[in-house]
């Protein structure tokens, strides 16, 4: 299945996304502040709320600041307006980018973006110029080291769970689920005492563009600027790596 690439992809890059800690701070309180506001405070009943805190706790979010934010986002306290965006384009060598964006300020965000794009070859699309390359799914990433299970044990669990697929990267087992499933097929891994890397709602692409040499380079920077603002939440692309 296409889109298994986008693990591959973050570890090439991982000791560069969110480096800065007040910029992941940032991140992380935003996602927070947007699950809390759709679904509220309670994360025992709002799994998106749970998550968020998760990976907030994992990353030592302070405990006051994700109070904070709740009460922020469920009118317990007066604070700034964020809403979520999808903004989409095209980099360079004509791969799709499309980015989850949280900001309290559109147009702001939509310049900003905007010259991004047009500094590093690319450009900022119209609303459904690739999001149908993309398919919305739950991914959960299990790591090889302390799997108590072998990968096939580990694929029947999955998808006697309900997972749409399973998959080996390097050291890593990625399962990919429907969203509505996601939830269901997380509680099993978790109850088997498994390793799990990471788990979320994610965009995968169903097709994937080749690239090499001088535009791999130039895909990636263009990744990287956008990962650096403060209101770009996630980066998606169709761009394929080379390998090693």
């Amino acid at each position: 299945m296409a889109g298994h690439s986008k693990w591959h992809n973050i570890q090439r890059r991982k000791g560069k996304q969110d480096s800065i800690r007040g910029q992941l701070f940032t991140k992380l309180s935003r996602d927070i502040y947007n699950a809390a506001k759709e679904g509220g405070g309670n994360p025992e009943t709002n799994f998106r709320l749970k998550v968020a805190i998760e990976r907030a706790r994992e990353n030592n979010l302070p405990m006051e600041n994700i109070q904070r934010t709740i009460a922020k986002a469920t009118g317990a306290l007066k604070g700034v307006t964020y809403e979520e965006l999808l903004y989409e384009g095209y980099g360079p060598g004509g791969v799709a980018v499309m980015l989850e964006i949280v900001t309290d300020n559109r147009n702001r965000t939509a310049a900003d973006v905007r010259h991004i794009f047009s500094k590093r070859g690319g450009n900022l699309g119209e609303s459904g110029c690739v999001n149908w390359m993309f398919r919305r799914v739950g991914q959960i990433v299990v790591r090889r080291e302390g799997c108590l299970l072998s990968a096939d044990d580990l694929m029947l669990l999955a998808l006697d769970a309900g997972a749409d697929d399973f998959a080996e990267e390097d050291d890593v087992y990625v399962i990919t689920t429907a969203p509505e499933a996601f939830s269901q097929v997380r509680a099993k891994v978790e109850e088997a005492g498994l390793p799990v890397e990471d788990a979320e709602l994610t965009y995968v692409a169903q097709s994937t563009v080749p690239v090499s040499g001088e535009t791999a380079d130039r895909v990636m920077d263009l990744i990287e600027a956008l990962e650096a603002h403060d209101d770009v939440q996630n980066v998606y692309t169709n761009a394929e790596w080379p390998q090693g």
